[in-house]
């Protein structure tokens, strides 16, 4: 017990005088217990060297390389909004085809339909359980609404809606934006947005 209680003191005492000043300011270097984490083979910028045959540490990109952010900044695919402004686009700028409403359209079922209803009227099943707020998507001004704006909604979330930008990819934003474009279509369409081959039919 004696030679424990020796052993337990000293282990103590070392630990407190390797870790013990910690936080201190002091001008004399740190123990360094794994030396490469500090102290790595690099080339520093702006200085000459021999590992290149023109002796610049400094190097051009390789070819090819884009910078961290650059292919979704600028491009309204991913911001909703026109190259260089902070316009919202008008329209969806990507082909709306049969494959990307089909994928609106499940997509729309599995992320808006339980707040904002089947029709896109905010008659989901959340207005059932305290929800009382719920955007009818088919108010005028939401129908007047930019796509772009649409978007940004989505991705950013807007009054009690939170955002989805983590959830829905942008392509699939835009998908659920063209479902909703048709939705709007279904609810305020006319005679005349039915091609005349099918209104006889129509009118039956």
């Amino acid at each position: 017990m004696r030679y424990f209680l020796l052993i337990f003191a000293l282990t103590v005492a070392l630990v407190v005088v390797i870790a013990g000043q910690r936080g201190d300011l002091s001008r004399r270097r740190p123990i360094s217990i794994i030396p490469d984490m500090d102290k790595q083979m690099k080339l520093l910028p702006q200085k000459d060297d021999t590992f290149f045959a023109d002796g610049r540490s400094s190097r051009l990109p390789v070819p090819g390389t884009i910078a961290q952010g650059a292919p979704y900044q600028d491009w309204p695919q991913y911001t909703g909004r026109v190259t260089g402004l902070t316009n919202f686009v008008e329209n969806i700028p990507v082909p709306v085809t049969e494959q990307l409403m089909a994928r609106g359209k499940q997509r729309y079922e599995i992320n808006c339909l339980p707040c904002h209803g089947p029709q896109a009227d905010g008659n989901g099943i959340t207005k059932k359980y305290a929800m009382a707020v719920v955007a009818n998507l088919h108010e005028k001004r939401i129908v007047l609404m930019p796509d772009g704006e649409i978007f940004n909604t989505i991705t950013h979330g807007k009054g009690l809606m939170g955002a989805y930008g983590a959830n829905i990819v942008p392509e699939d934003r835009w998908a659920i934006i063209a479902y909703l474009r048709a939705l709007h279509r279904a609810q305020l369409g006319v005679m005349e947005d039915v091609p005349v081959e099918h209104q006889a039919t129509l009118k039956k």
